[in-house]
């Protein structure tokens, strides 16, 4: 069963367009995005839009296993083809036949591996491991990296005929950090999903320093990370009225992690600064004020109350900093 793809940026959108087209059309796809990017879920959209829809969707993550398994899980086995194997083993091409087989991590594949896929992809004819009788392949082959193949391809380190093969069209997808329209949307689904399953009574929202903090954070690991991060935030703020206006976003950060002595002075002393004469000291201490306040906000994470702790203020005195310097809609990036 597919798993909802939620957004409604133009990034975002004009990405399921494509793979509503390709899905229709019976070739290799490759799918390139960063982790957390949602690579399996657009795989198994091209797979229900097709006219394999009813066919067995088969998956297999290439970095999770050696290179003798992977070639014994793609392809199978007879009967004593290793040590250890009894009995033939049908492999994930033999599952998927008359379907699709959804390739992840497809970088880490060996170059024995790839030279199999090729064969496939070309000849749509493979050997079980310990074989000699040839199989045929009625497979679309769907594959995903996070890596750049084109440049592994130069360096001798990816099969460059295979690539040729895969690419008959590439799926970019958009990180999140280029979704700033989705993060909120994604937020919130996520949020009432975790109320359901811990029988909430109901969703109450997010405050405006978590909706500060969902906006201005990077998202290295991107739709992956924003799920763990909000579903955290819910189990811990509980079933309460009040909006949601703490996040989480490194859980093995420690309350008792020891800072670098730098860091322990509250103030930089500037007796050794040479300032130029005559000076606006107003706007010079305006500037001052914008570099301390950012630096705060940036290390908290745009938390404001956090940032104001970090600079001894209260919360309503750094929130009218924030508004006095027009801060409120500063980009991290």
């Amino acid at each position: 069963m597919q798993q909802n793809l939620i957004g409604e940026s133009p990034s975002f959108l004009s990405v399921l367009d494509k793979v509503s087209k390709l899905a229709r059309i019976d070739r290799p796809v490759l799918i390139v995005g960063e982790r957390g990017t949602g690579k399996e879920l657009i795989a198994q959209r091209l797979h229900y839009l097709s006219k394999r829809w009813d066919q067995p969707l088969i998956s297999l993550n290439c970095s999770t296993l050696s290179e003798g398994l992977i070639d014994s899980e793609l392809f199978g086995h007879e009967s004593g083809a290793f040590t250890g194997s009894k009995g033939r083993h049908q492999g994930r091409f033999e599952r998927a036949e008359g379907g699709t087989l959804f390739l992840d991590e497809l970088a880490t594949a060996p170059f024995s591996v790839q030279e199999k896929l090729l064969r496939v992809i070309e000849y749509g004819q493979y050997e079980r491991v310990g074989g000699s009788h040839l199989l045929n392949a009625n497979v679309r082959v769907v594959c995903a990296t996070n890596a750049d193949l084109p440049q592994l391809a130069k360096q001798g380190k990816f099969r460059a005929d295979l690539l040729d093969r895969l690419a008959f069209d590439v799926i970019q997808l958009p990180p999140l950090r280029e979704r700033k329209e989705d993060i909120t949307l994604l937020a919130e689904y996520y949020a009432i999903k975790m109320c359901r399953e811990l029988n909430l009574s109901l969703f109450v929202g997010f405050g405006f320093d978590a909706i500060q903090q969902l906006q201005h954070y990077a998202w290295p690991g991107n739709v992956r990370e924003l799920k763990n991060v909000v579903e955290r935030a819910v189990y811990q703020h509980g079933d309460t009225e009040q909006p949601i206006d703490n996040l989480i976003f490194d859980p093995f950060t420690s309350q008792w992690h020891l800072q670098d002595d730098g860091n322990n002075n509250a103030i930089n002393h500037t007796s050794d600064s040479h300032f130029d004469f005559p000076m606006d000291y107003k706007k010079w201490q305006e500037e001052q004020d914008k570099i301390l306040l950012t630096q705060a906000l940036e290390k908290s994470k745009f938390n404001q109350r956090q940032a104001a702790e970090l600079l001894g203020l209260s919360y309503h005195q750094l929130r009218g900093m924030v508004r006095k310097y027009q801060l409120v809609g500063m980009n991290s990036d």
